[in-house]
């Protein structure tokens, strides 16, 4: 953590509703992560009682989604094939097999054929025991496709934002004042929101009779709504007298440790539901001195509108600071 900064306006109402502690010592790295995920492991509770499977392979990325299905595939149908081989291949009619591998292969390709149900017949079960564990496998590809099938619909039907952030918060002159700023846009044609509110807080890490706390701001911004959300969104927050940056320089953002948590609520006229995201800016992500390069334009045609998406974390430096 950097050194406590000690200089702050005591006549700023601070939030308590954050749902953050403000003992700045327990706390490791930032609250929020970019990605709007909150920086935090839970310990002390026992692994089963902790996750939730399913939860978990709803909120994989989409790479690592399809990596789990293919390796529980193939994990269970490499379960079957060896408790097949422990009963004995010979309760199997149709292995025609001359050496071990080409008898594993075999059964193996048994084993997916009874999992997916798909039944080729040319390998067939003979004995009591391999009837019994065919059947318990084929129940259980059943099952195994009910909840892919669940989860496969779950992860195309949950609702998204699809807003993507500035990668840096610029505090720079704003009119006649200095403010800070940040922008955001929705990523997907045809993917209005609507009723789009944001909310903004700032934690400053103070140092109150020796001892360092953090204190929650809520920040004044220029405009907290927006009725609807075709194009991009410069969010501004003044730095006047009223503000708990005001007076702030690069080396007082560093010492207060300074952090932006950003949640965005919306109405999603697609799902018909409302939808959320959070980000945040720590002062790392902040830069002094700089001007957002305006991400819209006029078609050649002077028919509609072109909204440059590559333009978003595009700036202008206004001065060098030494």
């Amino acid at each position: 953590m950097a050194t406590t900064f000690k200089k702050h306006n005591p006549s700023l109402k601070t939030n308590n509703d954050t749902g953050f502690g403000s003992n700045a010592n327990d706390y490791g790295g930032r609250f929020i992560n970019k990605d709007g995920s909150f920086n935090l492991r839970r310990e002390g509770m026992p692994f089963l009682r902790n996750i939730s499977i399913y939860q978990k392979l709803l909120n994989l990325p989409i790479s690592k989604f399809i990596g789990a299905i293919i390796l529980f595939y193939i994990t269970a149908n490499l379960l079957f094939t060896t408790i097949y081989l422990i009963i004995g291949a010979n309760q199997l009619q149709g292995i025609n097999a001359v050496d071990a591998w080409t008898t594993f292969k075999q059964v193996f390709y048994f084993s997916t054929e009874t999992f997916t149900t798909v039944g080729y017949g040319r390998v067939n079960p003979l004995g009591d025991a391999a009837n019994i564990v065919a059947s318990f496998e084929a129940l259980s590809g059943f099952l195994s496709f009910a909840i892919a099938t669940g989860l496969i619909y779950g992860r195309f039907a949950k609702p998204k934002s699809y807003l993507l952030f500035s990668d840096k918060a610029l505090i720079s002159p704003h009119q006649d004042k200095t403010a800070l700023m940040f922008r955001f846009v929705t990523y997907k044609d045809n993917h209005t929101l609507t009723n789009v509110e944001i909310k903004v807080n700032i934690a400053l890490r103070i140092e109150n009779n020796g001892h360092s706390t953090y204190n929650f701001y809520d920040l004044a911004l220029e405009r907290y709504k927006v009725d609807n959300l075709p194009m991009n969104w410069t969010v501004v927050h003044t730095i006047d007298e009223n503000s708990p940056l005001y007076g702030f320089t690069e080396e007082d953002m560093v010492a207060a440790d300074v952090e932006l948590y950003v949640l965005v609520t919306a109405f999603d006229e697609v799902f018909s539901t409302p939808v959320l995201r959070r980000t945040s800016y720590t002062y790392k992500e902040m830069m002094f001195d700089a001007k957002f390069v305006p991400m819209y334009r006029e078609s050649d045609d002077g028919r509609t509108t072109i909204l440059e998406m590559h333009k978003l974390n595009e700036v202008k430096i206004l001065k060098h600071r030494n």
